[in-house]
């Protein structure tokens, strides 16, 4: 062992990997149980996964009823009537505009076909490739039929995801207001159970400690979030778009999922000025509007108010959004990262898995 001046370890061996082959071989497999238990009971756990993450986005307000003496229970009860009531008057409020532009689309195809026609090679260049793709695979479809199977299965996934949250919705709830209510009872059936004071002590102050980061981070995010969603809907008002508050929820919503959510919002923009706007530099406008609110939200200020310890890496959050959206749906890619960050606060905060905070860094 290495050890400073002081006779303490060194950064390396704080963060160095567990080297006991049975240990590591432990871990692997119980990993690989829980992957499976989510997977396979989906259904349950992804309820008290998604109550669990909210329960710490909820405990700042907790705290903040308490001070004025608001029992536990009327507190929760408060807070999600508050947050989940805006979100149901939220939705009533776009649907409207919603069901517009839905209308609009068949009549706007011929449009955007004609003012995306310099896209009609590449696109018959992908469908050709395709269809020698499905020939090579069993000789059956041709290229146009491959890309609607698979755009058939792209919807198909996103409306399974859809459906499979919406009908979690209500366990989500009442699993919610139970852990907003219960407190700290967990914590302090395990400080109760621990052997020594030491024991007794690193518990509460890493609980703490964990709660207190990780709130911190879902609140940041949740505020830069809809900070973008007022920031996006006053710039589609003022290039002629409207429904500003329709177009501020989607970029709100869509920024919850890094990297993917804001290119997926670039092309919403992009097809929504081509759609209703005539001179070609002004339909372009809202798709850079939005691209450069994303680029000052997502590169200068979240980064400066998060700072180096709440970074990941853009590598590990890519492979997390495909790997949770897989696992399951729409619900597990708007968790991905919400997870990923709480793994690496957790293991920040606990020596022997300090390796694994270091490897999800995304420090240079």
């Amino acid at each position: 062992m290495t050890t400073n001046g002081n006779g303490e370890r060194t950064e390396a061996e704080t963060i160095a990997l567990p080297s006991d082959p049975v240990v590591v071989l432990l871990t692997i497999l119980v990993l690989l149980a829980l992957l499976c238990i989510a997977y396979f009971a989906a259904e349950i756990v992804l309820p008290i996964v998604l109550a669990f993450v909210l329960k710490l986005l909820f405990q700042p307000g907790m705290r903040f009823l308490e001070q004025f003496s608001v029992p536990r229970s009327l507190a929760a009860l408060l807070l999600i009537l508050l947050v989940f009531g805006a979100i149901v008057g939220l939705g009533a409020a776009i649907s409207g505009p919603a069901a517009g532009w839905t209308a609009k689309l068949p009549e706007g195809v011929p449009r955007l076909q004609e003012r995306m026609k310099f896209l009609n090679e590449p696109i018959n260049t992908l469908q050709t490739f395709l269809s020698q793709i499905d020939h090579f695979v069993d000789g059956a479809s041709s290229g146009s039929q491959q890309s609607t199977g698979l755009a058939a299965g792209i919807a198909t996934r996103l409306f399974t995801g859809g459906t499979h949250f919406a009908s979690s919705f209500f366990q989500t709830i009442l699993i919610l207001f139970f852990l907003l209510v219960s407190g700290n009872t967990f914590l302090k059936r395990t400080v109760e159970i621990l052997p020594t004071f030491k024991d007794k002590r690193q518990v509460v102050e890493l609980s703490l400690d964990v709660e207190k980061n990780i709130s911190a981070y879902l609140l940041t995010i949740t505020l830069m979030n809809l900070a973008v969603g007022i920031a996006t809907g006053i710039a589609m008002w003022l290039t002629g778009l409207g429904d500003a508050v329709l177009w501020g929820t989607v970029a709100f919503l869509l920024n919850y999922v890094p990297i993917m959510g804001p290119l997926f919002g670039v092309v919403i923009f992009l097809l929504a000025g081509l759609l209703v706007i005539d001179q070609l530099w002004l339909a372009l406008l809202p798709a850079i509007l939005y691209f450069v609110i994303h680029i000052i939200e997502g590169e200068i200020v979240t980064p400066m108010l998060l700072a180096k310890r709440f970074t990941l890496n853009p590598v590990l959050v890519i492979i997390s959004l495909i790997f949770w959206f897989w696992m399951w749906g729409v619900p597990g890619a708007i968790l991905a990262v919400p997870m990923l960050a709480i793994v690496k606060i957790v293991a920040d905060g606990i020596r022997p898995l300090a390796a694994i905070g270091h490897f999800l860094s995304g420090d240079e």
